[in-house]
């Protein structure tokens, strides 16, 4: 019988799309009184990898991430969901007082990093996802090895790309620092990631 281990806090991280870049403070705002202070962010890069927003929020589309300093327990991930799916609907009637807007202004996907993978949150089932609990499923999104993160068939092509991968290494860098000022040990399964 195998034993049962602690498991070490994770880092929260929040893609976030937008319609218009002006709505990015707004949303940014809103997630630090929620999760605390962001530790990190990434530039603002246009969503051209797909279509498939356009119809609930236009042609034009920004993405940003913003990772949290303060670290969270993985179980948390469905309800923070949840937070951010009621953030998303508290936004809309704000712009609508400004006049005509699109369906979905915001678009707010949370995740966490451990040392070695990315999980995402969704909404959504599908074969490659579990459920973690209240309507919510997880996602491993992509996994670290030899130095890098690789891909799974399902790794959505933005998260393949150089600008998602720089984000996602430099906030793997500051958790690995928040573990050792913690004295945290590495635990067995990361044995293999290659650090």
């Amino acid at each position: 019988m195998g034993s049962i281990h602690p498991f070490n806090a994770v880092k929260l991280f929040i893609g976030v799309l937008v319609s218009d870049p002006k709505l990015i403070r707004e949303v940014e705002s809103r997630l630090t009184s929620a999760y605390g202070p962001v530790d990190h962010r990434s530039a603002v890069i246009p969503f051209d990898f797909t279509d498939y927003y356009e119809s609930e929020m236009g042609d034009l589309i920004d993405r940003v991430f913003f990772s949290f300093e303060r670290l969270i327990e993985a179980d948390q991930l469905p309800e923070i969901k949840r937070q951010t799916n009621r953030m998303e609907a508290e936004i809309v009637p704000l712009l609508q007082t400004a006049g005509p807007t699109v369906k979905r202004p915001v678009n707010l996907d949370p995740g966490y990093i451990e040392q070695a993978k990315v999980i995402l949150a969704s909404t959504k089932n599908f074969y490659h996802r579990i459920y973690l609990g209240g309507a919510i499923f997880g996602e491993v999104t992509m996994h670290f090895k030899n130095n890098t993160y690789q891909f799974f068939p399902w790794t959505y092509p933005d998260y393949q790309s150089k600008d998602y991968q720089e984000f996602f290494l430099k906030i793997r860098q500051i958790y690995r620092s928040q573990l050792r000022s913690m004295c945290i040990v590495r635990q067995p399964q990361d044995e293999e990631e290659n650090a």
